[in-house]
């Protein structure tokens, strides 16, 4: 019987372990190419007829400040703040009832009944979700691509290591360069298609985690 329930543990535990990684789990680490600056060549060309400039790339006092070239630099000043909230109420009763009461003759004999019947059901259900969500804060990032309708493709990351642990945080998303500000900054909200995604890794976030065995219990592997 002992060895029984020894293979039956074994075998859960594989089952388990089969299960949990089929569980994703979250990228963090850091230099992912998908996050990095475009390489762009700086290099100045060969001089030629006296000139050493290099076309597009000049200073003058006239020139916009702003980001609007692969390659440039830019701040997003984070400002999110969402908050949803749903609740759902359902009941429904329903009582039903019958009642006999009657009497007859057979031959000789005379015959009296009664009888009731009741019959009823009902329904209750109680539903409600809240979330709420803020991030604030800026980070600075790098125009990867100019499409051909002159929206920006910016992206970039932000790594802190801190006493016991890394903050990251990584931003991708389309601009307009008209939503640009003189000081070369731009609000979140004006983010199309935007990607924020901000976490840790380190000792502190570890602790905040489920183990293998919670996690495979609150998935949707679990049957119950």
């Amino acid at each position: 019987m002992q060895s029984l329930w020894i293979g039956f543990g074994i075998g859960l535990t594989l089952l388990l372990s089969g299960c949990v990684a089929h569980i994703p789990e979250p990228d963090t680490a850091p230099g992912k190419p998908e996050w990095a600056p475009p390489e762009i060549d700086y290099s100045l060309p060969t001089a030629e007829n006296g000139s050493v400039y290099r076309p597009g790339f000049m200073l003058t006092l006239f020139k916009d400040k702003r980001a609007f070239r692969e390659g440039d630099i830019l701040t997003v000043a984070l400002d999110e703040k969402t908050y949803s909230s749903k609740r759902a109420d359902t009941k429904t009763n329903k009582v039903s009832g019958m009642s006999i009461d009657g009497q007859g003759t057979n031959g000789s004999s005379s015959i009296s009944g009664s009888g009731e019947a009741n019959m009823g059901r009902s329904f209750n259900g109680t539903g409600s979700s809240t979330q709420q969500n803020q991030l604030s804060g800026s980070i600075t990032v790098t125009v990867a691509k100019v499409l051909p309708n002159g929206a920006l493709l910016i992206r970039g990351e932000k790594w802190l290591r801190l006493n016991q642990g890394d903050e990251y945080l990584r931003l991708l998303g389309l601009i307009r360069a008209d939503d640009i500000g003189n000081d070369n900054t731009i609000s979140s909200q004006r983010i199309a298609d935007a990607r924020i995604i901000y976490g840790g890794q380190g000792a502190i976030s570890d602790s905040n985690r489920m183990g293998w065995a919670a996690r495979y219990f609150n998935s949707p592997w679990f049957p119950l």
